[in-house]
């Protein structure tokens, strides 16, 4: 076996034996062993450890605090990073199976705002969809979204059913980067009767504008989350003078 190969596999091994202790041993928000036990206790390399609660990371079964360690994440919530990815490449990542019930979808002329945001004239035609996401089978969040229709064309149904992101990109349209606002809110009687929670329950408000490689604005979407079951976690550094 090569080194490659044998770096591969121990990583893989102690991704699976994590992954294993997560759902039995261990309880939501419970430390993980330390990096200095991991390596003691497998007999891998730091590099490793890294790689594998890395991955763990990524499909949301662990989370950093800095400073105090990492912990298991509370599986009834789902816990996303900064990473400009699509609901439904975070709910797969979790293994979890997204799912949307289209509300609406419709072409209409860009209110100011949007026509400022998507850098197009007012009046201009928009794509309009809402809908509601969901991951299995449960309620997460309620999701409009503005595209150009310069740049994306005729939707249907069927095209925004999925990764509206993968529709996009089978376009040749690839989001590259966002600017996003997160705050605070609470639900209005529709929002709480799509999301199966009481009028007025806090939610988090999403509010981006995403951007291909060129620069050019290719969506403006608002979503409302269910604060009960969806988290944003952000890593912060300190400048030193």
């Amino acid at each position: 076996m090569s080194v490659a190969n044998k770096v591969g596999f121990k990583h893989e091994a102690l991704y699976t034996a994590l992954r294993a202790e997560i759902g039995s041993a261990l309880r939501p928000h419970d430390p993980l062993p330390s990096e200095r036990e991991l390596v003691a206790r497998f007999g891998v390399s730091r590099a490793t450890v890294r790689q594998a609660v890395g991955r763990l990371e990524e499909e949301g079964l662990v989370y950093r605090a800095q400073g105090s360690g990492t912990f298991v994440a509370d599986p009834a919530t789902i816990s996303k990073s900064l990473a400009l990815t699509s609901f439904s490449e975070d709910m797969r990542s979790r293994r979890l199976t997204p799912d949307s019930r289209l509300l609406d979808l419709t072409v209409v002329p860009a209110r100011v705002v949007v026509a400022r945001d998507l850098s197009v004239s007012p009046g201009a035609e928009v794509v309009h969809i809402r809908r509601l996401r969901l991951a299995d089978g449960l309620p997460m969040c309620v999701e409009e979204v503005w595209l150009p229709t310069e740049r994306v064309g005729e939707l249907d149904a069927d095209t925004v059913a999925g990764s509206l992101y993968e529709t996009l990109a089978a376009r040749g349209v690839r989001p590259h980067h966002a600017d996003q606002v997160i705050a605070a809110t609470v639900v209005d009687d529709d929002q709480a009767r799509l999301l199966q929670v009481a009028a007025y329950s806090p939610a988090l408000r999403v509010d981006r504008i995403t951007y291909d490689d060129a620069g050019r604005a290719v969506e403006r979407a608002e979503s409302i989350y269910r604060a009960d079951r969806y988290d944003f976690r952000i890593t912060v550094t300190r400048r030193t003078p």
